[in-house]
């Protein structure tokens, strides 16, 4: 039992160190605070196997923080603690998921007990000896992953409307997983047991996002859903007409929980009469906003690891990251955010020849990837000619009645200094990497590199 850890936060300090030197004496590791903020840092950092905690941690109650503890890890057992020894207290611990509520004062044995259980209790996958492949297994099941700051105030926002009907609007760039916010607010709150119904307003026609949402005669629409969640995906995008016949719903109160989702500014669209003040204001009751992969890049190891686990659960081979493969992830951007690293990782899976897949593998992938984004998008020869036009065409002008002239040579530098600068950069200076990347040899990069005066760090 050395092996397994339990979380204790207790702030009366007798308290504290009676049961931790009674759990030390039973086996296990225990790490101990009176700080809530502490205890929520360690769970968040998937550490621990078990919480004990009492109800009040100072002036913090514990059951404002257990939903997006829980949210965070949904299959972590906390045992909770209390000297309040009401039916309310033991019910809004058995609310909030806790595994048992143990009334003061207690029996040290009973607490030993419960520990036990608790621990016997999880499944065989979170018993794996492996820390990182535990933290994928909890990640592989969960709505949303990730343990950064940026998603952790995420999960406290959803924590805070998933047991109300207010109604939600979810901001954020395409491919950052609005729908799986949606989805967990459904699952995890009070709505849970009726319909989840999805629109995807963008994809669809005027006269068919009418008939979805309002129906026909004799036969109701989505919006007249009793009990359950309608998720409205990219509200932006919803024609005036259908705009109108929303604000009329909503006002009359249709009884399905409302959530939308945009990747436009809604604000900016009223301001340019493309979207009904009004129907802003009703949807603009709670916000949340999904921040871009890039911004939470700390993130993207676990997101990877995750992926492959439920591509595994798929049916595909059972795989694993090299360091420097997660590494090379990391680094970069993701301007298709979480949607763009579930593909790449599930094509790896797919193709990977290994078992452990390589920072070749990853980079291959993304090459492909890179070349037919260039090939199938118009928009970035457009994007390149309008750039060429602002800071070339003067150049060309001046040029053009000269025999010779280097204005090509000189926009090849332009590009090719910050190319070779961004494959550097992936590839954390490794030059052997870098010109295999850019599909040169390492003498000829490293060529480049001093003709062009390129720095070195």
């Amino acid at each position: 039992m050395a092996d397994k850890t339990v979380l204790l936060a207790e702030d009366d300090a007798s308290i504290r160190l009676v049961v931790n030197q009674t759990l030390v004496s039973a086996g296990y590791e225990v790490r101990a605070t009176s700080s809530p903020d502490a205890l929520q840092r360690w769970v968040r950092n998937g550490e621990g196997d078990v919480v004990v905690t009492d109800v009040y941690l100072g002036d913090t109650s514990i059951f404002d923080l257990l939903p997006s503890m829980k949210l965070a890890r949904p299959e972590l057992p906390f045992i909770v603690m209390s000297g309040q020894n009401t039916i309310l207290t033991a019910a809004s611990a058995a609310e909030h998921g806790a595994f048992d509520y143990l009334p003061k004062p207690f029996d040290i044995d009973v607490l030993s007990s419960l520990v036990r259980r608790a621990l016997k209790s999880a499944p065989a996958s979170e018993r794996a000896i492996n820390p990182e492949a535990q933290k994928a297994a909890y990640d592989a099941g969960l709505p949303l992953i990730g343990r950064s700051d940026a998603m952790q105030e995420v999960y406290r926002l959803i924590a805070k409307v998933m047991n109300t009907d207010l109604t939600v609007l979810i901001e954020g760039e395409s491919g950052t997983g609005k729908e799986l916010a949606a989805r967990a607010i459904h699952q995890l709150g009070q709505s849970k047991n009726g319909r989840f119904i999805a629109l995807d307003l963008a994809a669809m026609p005027p006269a068919e996002i009418n008939r979805e949402l309002f129906g026909t005669s004799g036969a109701p629409g989505a919006a007249h859903l009793k009990g359950g969640t309608l998720y409205l995906d990219e509200i932006g995008d919803l024609p005036a007409e259908a705009q109108a016949q929303l604000v009329k719903l909503l006002r009359e109160q249709g009884g399905a929980r409302l959530i939308a989702s945009t990747r436009r500014s809604l604000g900016r669209l009223v301001e340019e009469g493309k979207f009904r003040e009004d129907l802003f204001y009703r949807l603009n009751v709670m916000r949340l906003t999904l921040p871009p992969l890039r911004q939470r890049k700390e993130d993207i190891p676990e997101l990877a690891r995750a992926f492959l686990i439920r591509a595994q659960r798929q049916g595909l081979a059972a795989r694993t990251f090299d360091k420097s493969a997660l590494d090379l992830m990391a680094a970069y951007d993701w301007p298709g955010n979480v949607r763009e690293l579930e593909n790449l990782v599930l094509r790896l899976a797919v193709l990977s020849s290994d078992s452990v897949i390589t920072v070749m593998d990853v980079e291959r992938e993304m090459r492909m990837g890179a070349a037919e984004k260039t090939g199938s998008n118009p928009g970035f020869e457009a994007e390149i000619e309008a750039l060429l036009h602002r800071y070339v065409m003067g150049d060309l002008v001046a040029s053009g009645e000269l025999d010779e002239s280097n204005v090509h040579e000189s926009v090849i530098n332009r590009v090719e200094r910050p190319l070779i600068r961004l494959a550097l950069s992936v590839t954390s200076g490794n030059k052997v990497r870098a010109a295999q990347l850019l599909g040169m040899n390492r003498n000829t990069l490293r060529a480049k590199i001093n003709a062009l005066g390129i720095a070195e760090d």
